[in-house]
């Protein structure tokens, strides 16, 4: 009786000691990698759809490679929810380097058009925007990296002259 209450301690305390050091997987002392939102490319702007792509420059700023798995984002244009979703689409960036992360979108902004009509209207300098998102990283155990940028669009880029 007591070889079986000392076994089921120790396998007790073993038990303790060894899951302390799983928690050791999911913390990092490695900073995490900078987003930054570098182009919106009008790809088709019709009536009732607009796609764009996305271009994100996503900084690795730790000694190890860096897996992206996906995005989720939202993006406000002044007051106006412009669009939210997920991108998943995988990419390795090495150590200490830079890649780019292109994410396709698709919208329909004719319920907002009088509202960005408004905004363009009003803007010499430009309409401000707000990136919301979280970026999945991770090769094995995910991690979720809090996205959160400002700036400022300026119309007259996006919309490319017409000869005449």
């Amino acid at each position: 009786m007591i070889t079986r209450r000392f076994a089921q301690c120790l396998l007790m305390l073993a038990l303790c000691l060894g899951l302390g050091g799983c928690a050791s997987w999911f913390a990092s002392d490695e900073p995490d990698p900078e987003v930054h939102l570098t182009r919106v490319e009008v790809v088709r702007a019709k009536l009732l759809e607009q796609r764009f792509v996305l271009h994100f420059r996503i900084d690795n700023r730790s000694e190890n490679e860096l897996t992206v798995r996906g995005m989720e984002y939202r993006i406000h244009l002044g007051d106006i929810l412009l669009v939210d979703g997920e991108h998943e689409h995988w990419i390795s960036i090495g150590p200490k380097a830079s890649r780019f992360y292109k994410v396709p979108i698709r919208t329909n902004l004719w319920p907002k058009v009088r509202d960005l009509v408004k905004q363009l209207k009003n803007s010499e300098q430009g309409i401000p925007y707000r990136l919301e998102g979280e970026m999945e990283t991770g090769l094995f155990i995910a991690h979720y990296v809090h996205l959160e940028r400002n700036g400022v669009i300026i119309p007259a880029d996006l919309i490319p002259e017409q000869p005449r």
